[in-house]
């Protein structure tokens, strides 16, 4: 995974089963950011639901950002037990997920 030091982003794209209420959607998204308050390493967590005009989707509907300040506590963030029970909850409710773990890279010109 390279250095294992700096800001490492986790991106989570999810697609909700069919039958998953928006009133569902909304009690597992305010668990998953429940997890910042109870997880240190997760330093930050943001989430939405795609507006793109572009239809490219592929059926993936909501974005969760979670930023650690490195690799190694994002392997505290996936081992902990609050992340267990409610990945266990959330995954249960997903048809398909993809995860990314990134470290931003600023560009310059």
């Amino acid at each position: 995974m390279g250095e294992s030091k700096g800001v490492v982003k986790h991106i989570l794209l999810a697609k909700f089963k069919d039958e998953i209420t928006e009133e569902q959607i909304d009690k597992l998204i305010k668990g998953y950011a429940n997890l910042v308050n109870l997880i240190e390493p997760m330093k930050a967590f943001q989430c939405g639901k795609d507006v793109s005009i572009e239809n490219l989707h592929q059926g993936f509907t909501h974005v969760f950002e979670s930023t650690f300040e490195s690799t190694q506590g994002i392997a505290e963030y996936v081992s902990h037990p609050a992340h267990v029970e409610y990945a266990n909850l959330f995954l249960s409710s997903l048809d398909k997920v993809i995860v990314i773990d990134y470290k931003p890279t600023l560009i310059h010109n």
